[in-house]
């Protein structure tokens, strides 16, 4: 079946941040649209400084000082209401936050507090947002979670020490923590950054499973091409607070339209050539405020064009239905709504 407006559960139109200098305010993130269905996993994915964590972070009014939301809107629907999590007053946010939509952050290690055992910390998502449940009820509830998370003698992990656990356990608490209250929404900011192969399979299959369970959805947040291809049906490519490419997972892997993409996948396939030589997309990605006109992955491009210099392409229709790519060789529109 056709998929519908019923079908969305959170919509971010024209979303930008700022960051205010002393001389002057820098864009960080430019006027990015997502479009997040029900039940479904969106890969967000792109180089450090992109602009993949404040995305989400903006969204739960999470963003440090000096950064700031300048515009846009993020229409989210709980139940049969809809919300402006942009305009949403400081308490109703914080209302919203870990029970609507929860969040693991990057670094399990430093997002617990180390003078806390693990039952405390667990206990405290419960607190808040369920005030009448009794000690004994969260407790149970809590232990119910380390097992369904699969940690190895969950008793044993609810009275330990961030510090008495590894990285894999912490990871899978945070999971625990931030499904307690089951949200509609799980944002994974780099779910599987320093754990290693084997247990970065299993907190994939682990949080595959929970989304089937439990009707979340998920937005996964990653550097990682590959996480993405085990976990997500959709994906935006970030690049230089843009979205450089849209499609659906299978369209993003076997049908990529935007150089920048293309040069991500190589890297991370040229060992598997015949040359074995990693291959290195070359250059870096610009700061906020040191982009220069035109299509800001130019300089780095091996396809520019004159007219990537001189005008910044808009996300176009590229292969298929919902793949739309932000690059001159699927047509000459610009972002001012001319061409050229």
């Amino acid at each position: 079946m056709p998929e519908t407006a019923d079908d969305e559960l959170l919509n971010i139109e024209g979303l930008t941040i700022e960051i205010e200098r002393r001389q002057d305010t820098v864009t960080l993130l430019d006027g990015v649209d997502l479009s997040i269905k029900k039940k479904r996993s969106f890969g967000i994915v792109g180089e450090s400084g992109c602009g993949k964590s404040i995305t989400v972070n903006a969204l739960l009014g999470l963003l440090p000082y000096p950064l700031r939301v300048s515009g846009g809107r993020a229409r989210f629907k709980t139940g049969a209401e809809e919300l402006e999590l942009l305009s949403l007053p400081p308490e109703k946010l914080r209302e919203i936050r870990g029970r609507e939509i929860a969040m693991i952050f990057q670094e399990p290690m430093t997002a617990l507090d180390p003078v806390f055992n693990v039952e405390f910390q667990m206990c405290e998502a419960l607190e808040f947002h369920r005030p009448g449940m009794g000690k004994k009820e969260r407790s149970a509830l809590c232990l119910e979670m380390l097992r369904k998370v699969n940690i190895p003698r969950p008793d044993q992990a609810l009275k330990s020490y961030p510090h008495e656990l590894s990285g894999g356990q912490l990871q899978r608490v945070m999971i625990a923590i931030a499904l307690m209250n089951s949200p509609r929404l799980l944002s994974a900011d780099e779910p599987t950054t320093a754990l290693d192969v084997t247990i970065q399979a299993q907190i994939l299959d682990l949080m595959n499973t929970l989304k089937a369970e439990r009707d979340t959805s998920i937005i996964m947040i990653t550097h990682d091409l590959g996480v993405i291809a085990e976990t997500c049906e959709e994906v935006a490519v970030f690049y230089a607070g843009q979205v450089v490419e849209e499609a659906g997972a299978a369209d993003l892997f076997h049908r990529t339209a935007h150089p920048y993409t293309r040069g991500l996948l190589r890297a991370i396939t040229s060992l598997g050539g015949e040359k074995r030589e990693l291959y290195t997309i070359p250059g870096m990605v610009p700061s906020g405020g040191d982009w220069k006109p035109g299509c800001r992955f130019a300089d780095r491009c091996e396809q520019k064009m004159d007219k990537c210099t001189q005008a910044m392409p808009a996300l176009m229709a590229a292969e298929g239905p919902g793949h739309r790519c932000r690059c001159f060789l699927w047509g000459d529109e610009t972002e001012t709504g001319g061409t050229v």
